[in-house]
């Protein structure tokens, strides 16, 4: 009989976008845990730490089988409601589970729906690699800003009032009907939606020689400091993004998107065809098992303009829209532990939730068997997971960047010796019974 809980080895992504060194959380965690295969380069930028079984970069057991493998070898480690809901007889689970640190904003993208994902893939395979969607969640480790979502209507149409560079992009034709949608009672309406879709578009297809030219003239108003009242909650981003991409069309994106900052232990969530970009920060994410990204600012890598703007969802709202606010999670016993606490994400897809465990020194905490598989990483402290075993309680030290499977129907407790912080990511279709 397998242990139903073990060490597992992720994978480092080196883009030009992560911190650099020991500054990353993904070199933090690599290097603290000894990760086999991974070596610090204090030089080279590490973005992204990937746990799961996603083909492109798999995690790998200690004896160097792939994690999928493992899991098409011994499906009970899945669950059957998992097996049979996601067809992972494969061995692939349904979720991704990273670390990012952010040093360069990375593009200005969204994800395909599941359709879309089936259609790019069939004509695009070398592009749009697998069929998948890929929602995504994000929960800050450190201070975290991003673009994400549209911003409502009539914060957009301020900006087209009193940014000359920004209107001067845009046919006065779209402007005025944007103008009249920004005052609508229902912003999301499809008149609405048609408005800001008009808009975007226009934004994103500008000539080329005329943006260029506009964002020089902006960015030269920026640094003299002649920016209006109504700009200045824009303008140390407008620099930055420009200081990272010159003459790119996605600095004009900060007056249409939202502009969101997180403190350490708050989350977003993204659905598919909803504008976003990560600007700086460490952050835990969690998507479905995808790689489907469709660029269109930002970015060195291929854009796809035109099915950008086919797939969004022009929903125009506060930035709280996009907050996911954790709730208490796997307390059973009225006797627990108060030094020791679960807080559950739980984003409005079936393919993931995530929950964050914090432990004082000394502090216990029992999760409840989940009929789904997990992964879970050390993010800070040490202690110890206890388990029942085949032969009675089983356990494995925890340490700071140590990741774990946890099989389905496994009940565990958590014990820190020094304060423990514990993030785990995890797919069950029905609310744990508690």
């Amino acid at each position: 009989m397998t242990t139903p809980v073990f060490p597992i080895v992720p994978t480092t992504q080196q883009y030009d976008w992560g911190k650099v060194g020991l500054q990353s959380k993904v070199a933090q965690f690599a290097n603290a845990a000894n990760a086999p295969g991974f070596t610090l380069d204090e030089s080279a930028p590490y973005a992204e730490l990937w746990m799961g079984t996603h083909p492109k970069s798999p995690s790998r057991l200690l004896d160097g089988s792939t994690l999928a493998e493992h899991l098409a070898s011994n499906p009970s480690l899945i669950g059957d409601d998992i097996l049979t809901h996601f067809d992972a007889s494969d061995g692939n689970i349904p979720f991704l589970f990273k670390i990012l640190a952010i040093e360069k904003a990375l593009s200005i993208q969204t994800h395909p729906d599941k359709q879309t994902a089936e259609q790019l893939h069939a004509e695009q395979p070398d592009i749009y690699k697998d069929p998948n969607h890929k929602p995504e969640m994000a929960i800050a480790l450190t201070p975290f800003t991003a673009l994400c979502g549209f911003r409502p209507l009539p914060q957009i149409a301020t900006f087209l009032s009193s940014t000359l560079e920004l209107s001067s992009l845009i046919p006065s034709t779209i402007i005025s009907r944007f103008i009249s949608a920004a005052s609508s009672r229902t912003p999301t309406g499809l008149a609405e939606k048609a408005a800001l879709r008009d808009l975007f578009s226009s934004l994103m297809t500008a000539e080329e020689t005329l943006f260029k030219s506009e964002l020089v003239k902006l960015v030269a108003r920026f640094k003299e400091g002649k920016e209006k009242d109504e700009e200045r909650g824009v303008k140390e981003l407008v620099l930055r993004l420009e200081s990272q991409f010159p003459g790119d069309i996605g600095v004009f994106c900060a007056f249409v998107l939202n502009y969101v900052k997180l403190e350490p232990g708050q989350a977003v969530f993204l659905g598919a065809g909803e504008p976003h970009a990560y600007v700086s920060g460490d952050i835990v994410e969690t998507m479905a098992t995808s790689d489907n990204v469709i660029r269109a600012g930002l970015t060195p890598k291929l854009r796809d303009v035109p099915n950008l703007i086919a797939g969004l969802t022009y929903i125009a709202s506060d930035p709280s829209k996009h907050a996911v606010a954790p709730l208490a999670f796997g307390v059973t016993d009225p006797f627990a532990d108060t030094r020791a606490d679960s807080q559950l994400y739980d984003p409005p897809i079936p393919e993931f939730s995530v929950v964050r465990l914090e432990a004082e020194r000394g502090a216990s905490a029992k999760h409840d068997a989940l009929r789904g598989p997990s992964i879970f990483i050390v993010t800070g402290g040490s202690g110890r997971i206890t388990w029942d075993g085949e032969g009675g309680e089983a356990g494995e030290k925890l340490s700071e960047g140590r990741v774990f499977f946890v099989g389905a129907k496994t009940a565990v407790i958590f014990a820190a010796e020094a304060s423990l912080e514990v993030y785990r990511a995890f797919v069950q279709l029905k609310p744990p019974k508690f």
